[in-house]
C-alpha cells in the first residue's frame, strides 16, 4: 500500500535540480561500433542558434525537435544516434553508429548528415575525434594497432581493470580528427559508452585547459618589465632627494597594468586548473593497467601536460605576487608622502603661528600709534575750541585747558579703539 503524505509545495528548482544528476546519460553502445565527438568554442551567446540549428536537422530527418531552454539534447536518426550538450564555454556534438566496416575510420558516420549542416554548426571546432569499438577476445596484434595511427608514439593501456584496451596517439590524423581505439574484450553496453564518453572527455578538458598557455606565454615578458619597473620604484624610495609625487604616479601607473592584466586573464586560469583537475578524475576513472612496451595515458599526459599546465600556474601567481608587492609598495610611498605632508603643514603651522604673533605685536604697535595720533588731532580740536571760547569773551586760560584734557582724551580714545578691535574680533568669529 502507498502511503501519501501531505507536504508543503515544493520548490521551483526541485525538479530542475533533481532531473540533472539523470540529464546528460550515457548512451549504450554494442561492438563493433563507431563514434565522431565534435567539440566548438561558443562565440557569444549562441545557445539559440545552436537550439534553432539541432532543429533544423530533426526536421530533415522526421524527428521532435529538441525543448526551448534545453542544454543537452540525444535521439536516434536511424542510421546514426546523436548527443548534444551545452557547456560552459563549449558544446559537444557526438554521432555513434552502431556499425563498423572491417577497415575502423575508413567511413565515417559524419556521410550519414547534409553536409550543409555540419559546416553551419555555430562556433569554432575545438576538438574533433574519430572512435571505434572493436570485438576483441583474444590479444590485438601491435603491428593492426599501429596501423590506425600515424608514425607517433602509440599510447595505451587496459582500461575498465581489463574489459577492454584504449590506444590513441593524441595526433591530429591527415583526415583533420584526432583517433581512439576501443578493443572490447568483455564490456556491456552501458560500460562501453561510459568509457568512450571518458576519453572523449580527456581530450575536450585537455585541449581546453591548454587555452591558458598562450595568455601565460605573453604575459611573462609583461611580468618580467614590470618586476624590473617595481624594483626600480622600490630602490627609488631609500633616496631621499626623489620626488615622491614622480614615484606616486609611476607606482600608480604600474598597478593599474597590473591589475588589468589579472582582470583578463584570471578567468582563464581558474577555468584551466579546473579542466586539469577533470582531466586528472577522468584518467583515474578509467582504472588503467599497463601494458608492457607502451605508454599508459596517465604517464603520457603526466610528462606532455603537467609541465604546461604548471607554467600557466606559475605565471598566474607571478601575476598575483606582483599585485601584492605593488600594493604593498604603494602603501609604504603613501606612508611616506603623508609623513612628508604632515611635516610640511607642521612647519606651517609653525610659520604661521610666527606670524600671528608678529602680526598681533604689530596690530598692539599700531594701536598705540593710533591712540596717539588720534589723540594729538583731538586735542588740537579741543585746543581751537577753548581759544574760540576765550576769544567769545569768557575769561579762561586756553593753554591750561588744552593740557588737563590731554589724559582725559587719550582715556577715551583708548578706550574706543580697544572697543572697535574687540567688536572687529566678534564679527570674524
Amino acid at each position: 500500500m502507498n502511503f501519501s503524505a501531505s507536504l508543503p509545495d515544493s520548490h521551483t528548482l526541485r525538479d530542475l535540480l533533481h532531473n540533472e544528476v539523470h540529464a546528460r546519460q550515457t548512451i549504450k553502445i554494442k561492438s563493433p561500433s563507431q563514434a565522431t565527438h565534435i567539440a566548438l568554442i561558443h562565440e557569444g551567446n549562441q545557445k539559440d542558434k545552436e537550439l534553432n540549428h539541432l532543429t533544423t536537422l530533426c526536421q530533415t530527418f522526421n524527428r521532435p525537435s529538441p525543448e526551448k531552454d534545453t542544454l543537452h539534447f540525444s535521439d536516434d536518426f536511424g542510421s546514426f544516434q546523436l548527443q548534444w550538450q551545452q557547456h560552459g564555454e563549449y558544446s559537444t556534438y557526438t554521432f555513434y553508429q552502431h556499425r563498423l566496416n572491417s577497415h575502423p575510420f575508413s567511413e565515417s558516420i559524419l556521410c550519414e548528415i547534409p553536409e550543409e549542416w555540419l559546416k553551419s554548426i555555430p562556433g569554432k571546432v575545438m576538438v574533433a575525434i574519430n572512435a571505434a569499438i572493436i570485438k576483441s577476445e583474444s590479444a590485438p596484434d601491435f603491428q593492426d594497432i599501429a596501423s590506425h595511427f600515424s608514425d607517433g608514439a602509440l599510447v595505451g593501456a587496459e582500461v575498465a581493470s581489463g574489459a577492454a584496451l584504449a590506444f590513441t596517439d593524441f595526433k591530429i590524423q591527415p583526415d583533420g580528427f584526432s583517433r581512439f581505439v576501443i578493443y572490447d574484450r568483455q564490456l556491456n553496453s552501458r560500460q562501453a559508452g561510459r568509457y568512450l564518453q571518458r576519453l572523449f572527455d580527456i581530450e575536450v578538458f585537455r585541449i581546453m585547459s591548454l587555452q591558458a598557455y598562450p595568455v601565460a606565454q605573453a604575459l611573462m615578458p609583461n611580468l618580467t618589465r614590470a618586476d624590473q619597473d617595481l624594483l626600480r620604484i622600490t630602490t627609488s624610495m631609500h633616496q631621499l632627494d626623489i620626488d615622491d609625487s614622480q614615484l606616486l604616479d609611476d607606482l600608480t601607473a604600474l598597478a593599474a597594468e597590473i591589475e588589468n592584466s589579472f582582470s583578463s586573464t584570471h578567468t582563464r586560469f581558474v577555468k584551466t586548473a579546473a579542466y586539469y583537475q577533470l582531466v586528472e578524475q577522468r584518467i583515474h576513472e578509467l582504472k588503467e593497467v599497463r601494458i608492457p612496451g607502451v605508454q599508459t595515458i596517465n604517464e603520457f599526459l603526466n610528462r606532455r601536460l603537467e609541465p604546461t599546465i604548471n607554467t600557466c600556474v606559475v605565471t598566474e601567481k607571478r601575476l598575483t605576487m606582483l599585485s601584492e608587492r605593488i600594493s604593498k609598495a604603494s602603501q609604504l610611498l603613501r606612508t611616506r608622502v603623508d609623513i612628508t605632508l604632515e611635516r610640511q603643514n607642521q612647519s606651517l603651522l609653525t610659520s604661521m603661528d610666527k606670524r600671528a604673533n608678529l602680526q598681533l605685536h604689530l596690530q598692539s604697535t599700531v594701536e598705540g600709534l593710533s591712540v596717539a595720533a588720534i589723540s594729538y588731532y583731538t586735542v588740537g580740536l579741543f585746543n581751537y575750541l577753548a581759544k574760540a571760547i576765550k576769544a567769545s569773551g569768557i575769561p579762561f586760560n586756553p593753554s591750561l585747558v588744552t593740557g588737563l584734557s590731554i589724559p582725559i582724551i587719550i582715556f577715551f580714545v583708548y578706550r574706543g579703539v580697544g572697543n572697535i578691535r574687540r567688536m572687529v574680533s566678534k564679527i570674524h568669529e
